[in-house]
């Protein structure tokens, strides 16, 4: 069992406020994983002082874009060496089948590599040129650091979620508290680990575990200057209002229920397969899954018999071990809000083609929901509009391309969605017309390239690449006589 006793702010190892530590169980079979120290108010206060005092008058925001560069590339480099480690913490932590976590490193390689190239090439200071000839004056545009940056992270993906703000917010000169949820508290410290072996100054960075209150004096907090959040919509309303009260900026990856339309063109098996990822992926606990598969009603029953074979071809059971595809939610409130999702569905009229409410056999110890498909789904359903959180699909007919774009675009949310087709060129057609801030086709990978965000209740702001390295910049123009 592994004991941290200690929190990690600005850099150093100090005692916590609350010398009680947190246990954290296993949603496994509920076994203690260690025991971690959690902040309070006055912690949260203490990391923001020290954030603050860096901020003003520490090296950190003067260092060259280069240097600080450096720092993420070590980093990068650190925890490539310790990926299997990583790997293997988070699924002990979430439940999070080991495939899915030794799959994320790459990613994480991928997404840090993207805000290194948007660092490097960014023009941090330009002169531009009066766009009248005549004017006595040019104008420099400097690219500046915001100041304290107070990064909320959920529990489902956090190396990731971490990586997606730290990275572009140290890189812009920044200094963070990043707060994550109790239930990653070990993992997370691991984090912590790495940035002090890639040499990041003192001050500029805390890491704190803490409950949803703690959360909340941080946001509100009058010292911080931005706000990047990742979690609920109804959480990041809270949040969009301090900041709005505040005048903070603020940038909120909220959540989704994202849809899937197979066109009557595609390889429905390929379709199929692609989705086992796309849509039930790290135990259905990811807000980007595409939940909500959209079949031509010519090819209805042809898209629901492979999706059964499908979901009933994943073994769930304990994350580390190597076949298993599904492992459990993270805790057990979370399993029971899924399978009451699956409950209220049977009681819609939703046809039920597998799974169910029942727990698997040999499981009950765990917080595991048997992996579940419903058909003759109407979109006006709750499980079609509702963001479940859990391995649970919905299929849903519709009748020619305007009726599925017409069905993909009735939801709040606007996250993500897919496109699956035998022809790019079409695909790329209806993809542009969905309401959503990522669209893959045939299965392809999110790009770290690329701008990653959503439309209508699933945020604000964008991350990844140059445009989420732009969250953390303030823009300054200096005119001068010539």
């Amino acid at each position: 069992m592994i004991t941290r006793d200690k929190l990690y702010i600005g850099g150093r190892w100090v005692p916590p406020g609350d010398p009680d530590l947190l246990k954290i169980r296993s949603p496994h079979d509920q076994s203690i994983l260690g025991r971690v120290a959690q902040a309070t108010n006055a912690d949260i206060d203490r990391a923001v002082a020290v954030a603050r005092e860096a901020f003003d008058h520490g090296p950190w925001p003067v260092t060259t874009p280069q240097q600080r560069q450096d720092v993420i590339r070590r980093l990068n480099t650190l925890r490539e060496t310790r990926a299997d480690e990583v790997a293997a913490a988070v699924s002990a932590e979430n439940g999070s089948a080991l495939w899915f976590t030794k799959m994320g490193q790459p990613f994480l390689t991928r997404q840090v590599t993207a805000y290194l190239k948007a660092a490097s090439d960014l023009a941090w200071e330009e002169t531009l040129e009066p766009s009248d000839p005549t004017a006595p004056y040019d104008t420099i545009v400097r690219r500046e650091a915001i100041g304290v940056v107070a990064a909320v992270i959920p529990w489902n993906s956090p190396f990731s979620a971490a990586t997606a703000k730290l990275v572009p917010a140290l890189l812009a000169g920044n200094t963070v508290v990043l707060k994550v949820s109790p239930e990653n508290s070990l993992s997370m410290m691991l984090l912590a680990d790495l940035f002090t072996e890639a040499g990041l100054p003192e001050g500029v960075l805390s890491i704190l575990a803490a409950n949803r209150e703690t959360s909340e004096h941080l946001i509100a907090h009058p010292d911080v200057d931005k706000i990047a959040f990742t979690g609920s919509t109804r959480a990041g309303r809270r949040i969009a209002s301090i900041a709005g009260e505040q005048l903070k900026r603020v940038s909120l990856e909220l959540g989704g229920k994202s849809a899937a339309i197979i066109l009557d063109d595609a390889d429905i098996s390929s379709a199929a397969e692609g989705l086992k990822f796309g849509s039930l992926g790290n135990n259905g606990e990811a807000c980007i899954l595409q939940t909500r598969i959209l079949a031509p009603r010519s090819r209805y029953l042809e898209v629901v018999d492979a999706l059964k074979e499908m979901v009933q071809s994943l073994k769930v059971g304990d994350p580390s071990a190597p076949d298993t595809f599904v492992g459990p939610m993270i805790r057990p409130d979370q399993q029971q809000r899924v399978l009451s999702y699956i409950k209220l569905g049977i009681e819609e009229g939703a046809r039920l083609v597998t799974g169910g409410p029942q727990i698997p056999n040999g499981l009950e110890n765990g917080n595991y929901v048997t992996p579940t498909l419903f058909a003759d789904v109407d979109n006006s359903m709750r499980i079609a509009q509702e963001e479940i959180f859990g391995p649970v699909l919905v299929v849903i007919a519709y009748d020619g391309i305007d009726d599925a774009i017409s069905i993909a675009n009735d939801s709040e949310y606007g996250l993500s969605g897919g496109v699956w087709s035998a022809s790019t060129d079409h695909a790329l057609q209806v993809a542009r017309r969905i309401r959503s801030g990522t669209v893959t086709i045939n299965g392809s990978p999110i790009s770290f390239d690329g701008p990653f965000g959503g439309y209508k209740s699933s945020g604000t702001g964008r991350e990844y690449g140059a445009v989420g390295l732009s969250e953390y910049l303030e823009y300054k123009s200096i005119t001068r006589k010539r």
